[in-house]
């Protein structure tokens, strides 16, 4: 090895290090990790910034915009629904996480499914009181290992059989003799490479045994950090009113049917039914349209409120604003002494024209305000949560009349009219590509420009929901591979450890599978399966045995980056919303690829026609 090659490494452990030592954000230290390698002039500026324009990159950029399609239509929730439930526990949750994920990416792209179940498991995750810690590296990992359980699984298995249909065409082409000075064609229907599910052989006994160690050991090595949701003691304790659509599928429902019961933050006090109220309501108890519920609970929970498909403010005022609910938003204010309304009632100081928004409910020193929202007289520093629109916020910053004003996140009503669109649109998505009519970069774009055409999400929202931070990790993450790769760092490691083997097929597999995961861990999964490939085959060619289980060897261990979080991408796409630290992974990760590779190991001999 070079130079280079050595400061490469030396970068590497620098990053690792800060990593594994600190709290600096990821991207943070990966793009300093980038800027060191370029002013020792170990790659050139063109190199770190490639990675930016790395499919894998503008794949998720693309995916997180349709991903806010169907959150903001409210498809997450039905999504959340079919496969999440609402469990009650830790380990139900868990089970509900990795059954699900795991058979669903064995047939479809495991990038774009994490993207798909991030947002219904954060929102699974404060609903249900579970610590998004104990279920976002699960999400990440059973993806992993469903992903190797079919060849369209994951992109890695995917870039590994190409690589063996060439070599296996010009083994072919080399062994035929010449015709007129010309190497002979193969026919058409000669089979080169695997089939689509020859890696299930390896890949559900590693799926089934990795998720049996997630949920019976990893639960117990994963954080609880718990979230600022996780605190009930929320002085601002909001009563709303909210009514039941007539049209609406709660109607006909029980309490405890329409999810209504075992609501996080809140709950519900009373049902004003045609004037005669209800309290102590009875789970069992029908919904009739027109019902208007009285919920008392903090702000966040509120905001789920407004998101249950069926469920309406039942104050009029709403419907009065000109602006459509799809473009509306949620906004605290802290009403001032100067206000001009303080002292009369909302209905009496005409709140919805003077401000162009609607009061939806009042919090005041955490006390339960029974009146109906029109005839409760404003106070100095009350609370109110109003429905307006995002320029709101711009208008009344610096008003006199208002202490605070403060837009809340991830709070416009939802589009529930488009909610099949978007899962349509989706579920195309997730077809087209995984039936290989297009790659999925194509199809991901396809879908985020129907998703904006067809108004499930706005321009601005779809801006909003990329996650900036994880691209720029992901790209430096590959800028840092490239360095290894170009230096000769990561060939000479390779190199280095395969020569321990000394001719034992069995200790030579092991060694070829341990290197890979090294170098998925360093790099990322594609160019570890790229790199580790022609030496894995070299390395077969020497023992002079069947090739078959180093190859498959590669394949499983390039998938199996779950010990760093750049190992692999869906890794970095759950290292903030799970708030993980460097860490956490190398704590659950080391003993799953190890676990993994006894597996692989272990059974790839035994498959027929893959022994040695």
């Amino acid at each position: 090895m070079g130079f280079d090659a050595y400061i490469s490494l030396g970068v590497l452990a620098l990053v690792f290090g800060v990593l594994l030592f600190t709290r600096i954000a990821a991207d943070v230290v990966l793009v300093g990790g980038v800027t060191l390698l370029v002013l020792t002039g170990v790659i050139a500026p063109q190199q770190a910034l490639g990675g930016l324009a790395n499919p894998a990159v503008a794949t998720i950029g693309v995916l997180f915009v349709v991903g806010a399609g169907v959150r903001e239509t409210g498809g997450i929730d039905i999504i959340a629904q079919r496969l999440l439930g609402r469990p009650t526990s830790v380990d139900a949750a868990m089970w509900r996480v990795l059954a699900p994920v795991t058979v669903l990416s064995a047939f479809m792209n495991n990038t774009p499914l994490v993207a798909m179940m991030i947002p219904p498991i954060s929102d699974l995750s404060k609903k249900c009181k579970i610590s998004a810690s104990k279920l976002m590296i699960p999400l990440s990992y059973a993806a992993i290992l469903g992903g190797t359980c079919s060849l369209i699984g994951t992109s890695t298995n995917i870039t590994v059989n190409g690589l063996l249909q060439d070599h296996e065409r010009r083994a072919w082409a080399a062994a035929q003799p010449l015709e007129n000075g010309k190497a002979a064609a193969p026919p058409a229907n000669m089979p080169f490479g695997m089939r689509m599910f020859d890696i299930t052989w390896v890949g559900l006994p590693s799926a089934l045994i990795g998720c049996a160690y997630i949920y019976f050991v990893g639960k117990r090595l994963l954080p609880d950090r718990q979230s600022a949701m996780a605190e009930l003691e929320d002085p601002r304790q909001y009563t709303v009113e909210m009514m039941v659509d007539p049209a609406s599928p709660l109607a006909g429902k029980s309490i405890e049917e329409a999810g209504l019961r075992h609501l996080q933050g809140v709950y519900l006090a009373e049902i004003d039914r045609d004037g005669m109220i209800l309290p102590a309501v009875s789970p069992q108890e029908r919904l009739r349209g027109g019902d208007r519920l009285l919920f008392v609970g903090i702000v966040d929970s509120v905001i789920d409120l407004q998101k249950i498909r069926g469920l309406v403010p039942a104050t009029n005022q709403v419907f009065k604003l000109a602006t459509p609910r799809s473009m509306r938003c949620l906004i605290e204010v802290v009403v001032s002494e100067s206000c001009p309304i303080v002292g009369k009632t909302i209905r009496d100081g005409r709140f919805r024209t003077t401000y162009n928004a609607v009061v939806l409910a009042v919090a005041r020193n955490g006390k339960r305000l029974n009146q109906k929202i029109g005839d409760i007289v404003l106070e100095p520093a009350d609370t109110l949560l109003l429905e307006a629109q995002p320029t709101f916020v711009d208008h009344h910053r610096n008003s006199r009349d208002f202490l605070l004003v403060s837009r809340l996140d991830n709070s416009t009503p939802p589009r529930h009219e488009r909610a099949m669109l978007s899962l349509m649109i989706l579920a195309t998505m997730i077809v087209i590509s995984s039936a290989g009519l297009l790659d999925i970069l194509p199809a991901a774009m396809a879908a985020a420009g129907l998703m904006l055409i067809t108004r499930c999400c706005t321009v601005t929202s779809a801006r909003r929901n990329v996650d900036w931070e994880v691209l720029i990790a992901i790209a430096a993450s590959f800028a840092l591979g490239t360095a290894l790769e170009t230096s000769g760092a990561a060939a000479g490691v390779a190199k280095a450890f395969i020569g321990m083997a000394q001719g034992n097929p069995w200790f030579t597999l092991a060694i070829v599978y341990g290197v890979t995961v090294l170098a998925t861990e360093l790099i990322s999964n594609n160019a570890a399966a790229a790199l580790m490939f022609p030496l894995a085959m070299a390395t077969a060619a020497n023992l002079q045995v069947n090739h078959l289980p180093f190859v498959v060897a590669v394949m499983m261990a390039a998938s199996a980056g779950f010990a760093t979080p750049i190992g692999y991408q869906t890794n970095l796409m759950v290292y903030g919303p799970g708030g993980y630290r460097f860490s956490d992974y190398v704590k659950i990760g080391v003993p799953l690829d190890i676990l993994i590779g006894i597996v692989t190991v272990g059974i790839t001999p035994f498959v027929p026609g893959w022994g040695f």
